[in-house]
C-alpha cells in the first residue's frame, strides 16, 4: 500500500494531517510510511490532480470519495466537504475506509 501526502510549504494542515493518519495507521497496528510530496508550482498542481494542501492519496486515489468529479487544480488551501461540515482534513471515515480498516 502506498500512502502520500502533497502539500505546499507552509500549509497550516499538512502536519496535522501527516501526525492524525500516523495515529490512525498507529491505532490500527500498521506501520506503512506516508510519503510526502510538496507541490511548488500552479503548473505541477495541475499535472498533479492536486485539489490543494494537504491532499491525501492510498495507491493513487484520493481518500476523498467525491475527488474524482473536481478539476480545480491549483496552490490552495483544501477545504473538504465532510460529513460533519466544511473542514481542513479530510473525514477519519475516509482515511479509514481508504486504508482497508
Amino acid at each position: 500500500m502506498h500512502i502520500e501526502m502533497l502539500y505546499f510549504e507552509g500549509c497550516p494542515n499538512a502536519d496535522l494531517l501527516l501526525e492524525h493518519v500516523g495515529e490512525i495507521l498507529s491505532e490500527a497496528g500498521r506501520s506503512e510510511q506516508v510519503h510526502l510530496r510538496r507541490v511548488e508550482t500552479a503548473e505541477a498542481a495541475e499535472h498533479e490532480r492536486f485539489l490543494g494542501s494537504p491532499t491525501l492519496r492510498i495507491d493513487g486515489q484520493d481518500v476523498d470519495p467525491d475527488a474524482h468529479q473536481r478539476h480545480d487544480y491549483a496552490l490552495t488551501c483544501r477545504r473538504y466537504a465532510t460529513p460533519d461540515g466544511i473542514a481542513g482534513l479530510p473525514a477519519d471515515s475516509w482515511i479509514t475506509t481508504a486504508l482497508g480498516l
